[in-house]
This record gives structure tokens, C-alpha cells and sequence, in this order.
């Protein structure tokens, strides 16, 4: 098989909950561990820091991946989902994958991947781990794909573990309260090994520090770091994930890392030409301003919200679509209803009807028309945009993912 035709078999033939939801998870780490254990192990063999979380959690990688490449590292970062090519997920030094090793990485291992039926996850990170081994690099930024404790990455025992933001997303498979969301984050605490919480939620704080006292870890509330550092990530919640990051960059410090304030400013302020992370906030074009994110939950919109609410425009216009798990209930609460609304779905099969979504939307008060695809919508808007607008594209990664 090609590059193509490799990657549409692994989207066709493994459960994969970016395309499937909940059927494609199995609660188990078996397979991820018999894997790892056919390919040699290469997850015992590098070192890496572990991250999860419900919001920040890939733009806290690519931050502490960009310092690491500025003080001179080989820093493998595994993130999900891609937005555009699988290849996005796994890179070295913010330079993707090679096709060549994707597909012969899938022609040796297909045997042992069909017989045991793994899934798209548990193969998309035994990749990875061989990936970062075979190329030798000095330490790998690894991002949980959902939850925590039996997320397919939980096999690595690594340098340091972060924990973002906690807020409401994956209920139906993660729990429907903050605390058992938080007990399935907690579960990439590892013994002896420090942890850092970006924020501090009386809620949440407990679990995580019940946790780390089980597994005697070290554990460090990043909330009350003060810091005038910043980021070319833009985005007022980049705030709060700068506060993680930089713990976890003093204890990398502490055990040895040779990390320099120089390197952490400047990793901190090209973290996208490092390693070419999109969808934060991420200004498309200009007069009109169209601008993406990828916030998809409450916790992630409230911010995007906020944010919107500090831009200067004539008229405000969004272009929404959600995926069918979510709260739109909920999120759509946030949306402010002055606005004039372009409905989409993202081309996915997990993709909301754009007829459901306008008639809940509608129900909340937001005003206006359904479009078939989110192109659509986007040319839509800018067709009725004028000059001093402003156009918001979101609600879904997906949504995002057609746009960028």
C-alpha cells in the first residue's frame, strides 16, 4: 500500500473514537502493552514527559517541546488529533513523520495488528514510541489521546506528568462530574514521579492529591506561579497553561535538564515555527478577521468567549458545527446572541445535523441559517461580512480542521 492507502486502512478498519465515539474504546491497556512488548519496548527506552487534561493539554506540548528544541534537544512531540494529515500527530523537532515510515511501519506490523485487533489508537501510539526510538531522540512530549488511566500513551513512566484544565468533556465515557473526570486524569500519575496541575479547583484538587499521595509523587499546584512570560500562541487561557509549563520546566531543571531562562523565553515565543501547531486562536485572514480555535467543550469556549468579547468589530459573525457527544446545550448557553450564525456539521460521521443544531440554536435565541458543509458557511459569512467584521470559526476541531 501507498501512504494514502495505508492511512484510509487504518481509518476503515480500526475503531477509532475521532470518527466512531465510545465504541472504539475498550477501558483496557492489554493490547497497548502486548504491542509495546512486539515492537521491543521502545516506550522503556526514551525518556518523556506525560500530559492530560481536558483543554490545553496540546498547546502545554507544544510549548514545553518548542523550549526543549531551543536548548538544543532532539524532542520527539505525539499529540491528536491532526487536523489536516495523520503525520501532524507524531514529529520530531516540529517536522512531521515520513510517509515511508507510516506505511512500512504498517506493512511489517499488520499481521500482529489484525490478529489482535487494535485499535487506531493503540497502534497510532506504538508508531510513535518506535518512531521517537529508532530516531534517537532525547526526550518525547507525550499527550494522552482521552482521559488518563487506560488512555492507550499510560504505558510510559515518564520525567514529570501535567494535568491542565479540568472541565466537562467525554461524560458519557469519562464521568459526569469534575472529580471523576479528574480521577481518570489522575491516572497518569506514576510512582515517585512529580506531577504538576495547571489550576486549582477546590473540586478537583482532592483527587489529584489523594492520588499522588498513593503513588508518594510529588505533586506542585502551578496556580500560584507568577510570571510575565508569554507565548505566540494567542488566546487568553494560554495564560494559565504557561503557569504549568513552567513548573514543569523547573523540575525537568532540577533533574538535570540543561534548560536556560533564554530557552524558555524564546521556546515560549515560537512555539508555532517550532513546531507548527494550529487552530489556537489562529488569525485565517484579514478585513474581514476570520479566526479559528479549536475550544470545544465549556471549559474550552468559555475562554474562546472571553476572548471574543475583547475584539473590536463592527458585527460579530460565527461559523458553528458541532460533533454528536457533545453538551451543545450547554455550550451553546456561551455564545453571545447578538451575533449572526452560519450552522455546519463537520464531514464526519460522528458530525450533529446542522438541522438539529439550528433548531436548538434557535430555541436559544442565536439567529441564523443552516449550510450544507462549513466551506459553505465560511464563504457565507465572508459574503456578508463587512470590512470591520469580525468571523469566529469553532464549536468542533473538526469544524476547524476544514478551515486552517
Amino acid at each position: 500500500m501507498n501512504y494514502q492507502e495505508t492511512v484510509a486502512w487504518m481509518f476503515a478498519q480500526l475503531p477509532m473514537f475521532q470518527t466512531q465515539g465510545r465504541s472504539a474504546l475498550n477501558n483496557k491497556l492489554d493490547k497497548t502493552i502486548a504491542f509495546a512488548q512486539h515492537l521491543g519496548n521502545p516506550e522503556q527506552k526514551i525518556r518523556t514527559v506525560h500530559i492530560a487534561g481536558t483543554n490545553g493539554k496540546g498547546s502545554s506540548s507544544s510549548m514545553i517541546a518548542s523550549v526543549l528544541q531551543e536548548a538544543g534537544y532532539k524532542v520527539g512531540l505525539y499529540t491528536s488529533p491532526h487536523l489536516k494529515d495523520f503525520r501532524e500527530r507524531i514529529k520530531i523537532n516540529g517536522e512531521q513523520i515520513p510517509q515511508s515510515y507510516v506505511v512500512n511501519f504498517i506493512a511489517h506490523n499488520q499481521s500482529f495488528l489484525q490478529a489482535h485487533q487494535l485499535s487506531f489508537f493503540e497502534m497510532t501510539v506504538g508508531m510513535a514510541f518506535s518512531y521517537f526510538f529508532d530516531e534517537k531522540v532525547d526526550i518525547a512530549v507525550i499527550e494522552v489521546g482521552l482521559g488518563g488511566r487506560f488512555d492507550s500513551t499510560n504505558i510510559i513512566i515518564p520525567e514529570v506528568s501535567l494535568i491542565t484544565n479540568i472541565s466537562k468533556d467525554h461524560t458519557d465515557i469519562l464521568g459526569d462530574t469534575l472529580a471523576k473526570i479528574a480521577f481518570e486524569k489522575a491516572g497518569i500519575i506514576k510512582h515517585q514521579v512529580p506531577v504538576v496541575i495547571s489550576e486549582y479547583n477546590p473540586e478537583t484538587a482532592p483527587v489529584f492529591t489523594q492520588r499522588a499521595k498513593e503513588e508518594q509523587a510529588p505533586i506542585i499546584f502551578a496556580n500560584t506561579i507568577e510570571t510575565d512570560l508569554t507565548t505566540d500562541l494567542q488566546g487568553i487561557y494560554q495564560k494559565k497553561n504557561i503557569k504549568g509549563v513552567i513548573a514543569v520546566l523547573e523540575l525537568l531543571i532540577h533533574k538535570g535538564w540543561d534548560i536556560s531562562p533564554e530557552n524558555i523565553t524564546n521556546g515560549l515565543q515560537h512555539v508555532v515555527r517550532n513546531t507548527h501547531l494550529e487552530g489556537r486562536w489562529q488569525t485565517l485572514s484579514t478585513q474581514p478577521t476570520v479566526v479559528c480555535d479549536t475550544g470545544h467543550n465549556v471549559g474550552g469556549l468559555t475562554y474562546v468567549m472571553q476572548q471574543l468579547a475583547k475584539q473590536n468589530y463592527t458585527h460579530l459573525h460565527i461559523v458553528v458545527g458541532f460533533v454528536k457527544e457533545k453538551d451543545v446545550n450547554g455550550v451553546l448557553e456561551l455564545f453571545p446572541k447578538e451575533a449572526t450564525y452560519y450552522f455546519c456539521s463537520p464531514h464526519i460521521a460522528r458530525g450533529l445535523s446542522v438541522d438539529t443544531l439550528k433548531e436548538i440554536a434557535t430555541a436559544k435565541g442565536l439567529k441564523g441559517e443552516a449550510y450544507p458543509s462549513v466551506q459553505q458557511a465560511l464563504q457565507a459569512a465572508k459574503a456578508q461580512a463587512l470590512p470591520t467584521d469580525f468571523i469566529f470559526v469553532g464549536g468542533s476541531t473538526f469544524v476547524v480542521a476544514e478551515v486552517v
